[in-house]
């Protein structure tokens, strides 16, 4: 393969060979998967239908919820199938959409956190306050820049991975596809791109960390 064009598939790494073991993997995935779904969906239903539960607190939790169910159904339901079916293949664009959509529902969820610990802060230390201070349109933005944060920093590293010629190989070590490894399979100079994405992490992470 020498150029990226004409790649168009990866193979995922697999948790075993042995048929037994996949089928095994298949059902302790499936359970794990089920619990965390409905875990998540019976919190978005409780929120919802209680109208008691319609505070910031409980508003930031269900995106919190819907973070995790993107998160887990974005790379566990693939890595099932793939053990069901006894295949590793991922398409080229399968593979993309998997890295922005992990990438998204991930960074978003720090994010959320950060504003969720803002939320106790002033419940706790200005409770005279809290109301209009953590009103519902100040509650909707700061949920909005949570997923606009992650769409920006999703955007940014998902094209500056993609742009790059993969021809080293197609196999990524890893269960799904994820940024660090795809970039050992890169045959153009990657270190600029290595760079950019530890010093953008940082970054944002140093921020919150501050923030915090």
């Amino acid at each position: 393969m020498s150029s990226q064009t004409i790649l168009t598939e990866f193979l995922l790494l697999g948790f075993s060979d042995v048929q037994e073991l996949q089928i095994l993997h298949f059902v302790v995935f499936l359970l794990i998967y089920l619990a965390a779904l409905m875990g998540n969906l019976l919190i978005l239903m409780v929120v919802a239908l209680n109208h008691h539960l319609h505070t910031p607190m409980y508003f930031f939790l269900m995106n919190l919820s819907i973070l995790d169910l993107g998160s887990i159904s974005v790379t566990i339901p693939k890595s099932m199938a793939n053990s069901f079916t006894n295949t590793r293949v991922i398409s080229y664009p399968g593979c993309v959409a998997q890295v922005f959509l992990f990438f998204l529902f991930t960074a978003a969820d720090f994010a959320l956190l950060t504003i969720m610990a803002y939320d106790r802060y002033v419940a706790i230390y200005q409770p005279l306050h809290y109301e209009s201070i953590m009103n519902r349109g100040a509650c909707v933005q700061m949920a909005a820049s949570a997923w606009i944060t992650g769409i920006v920093y999703t955007s940014l590293h998902t094209g500056n991975t993609f742009r790059l010629h993969f021809c080293q190989s197609n196999v990524i070590n890893q269960f799904f596809c994820e940024i660090p490894q795809l970039l050992k399979l890169v045959c153009s100079d990657s270190y600029l791109s290595e760079i950019g994405l530890l010093a953008f992490s940082v970054f944002l992470s140093l921020n919150r960390f501050l923030f915090l």
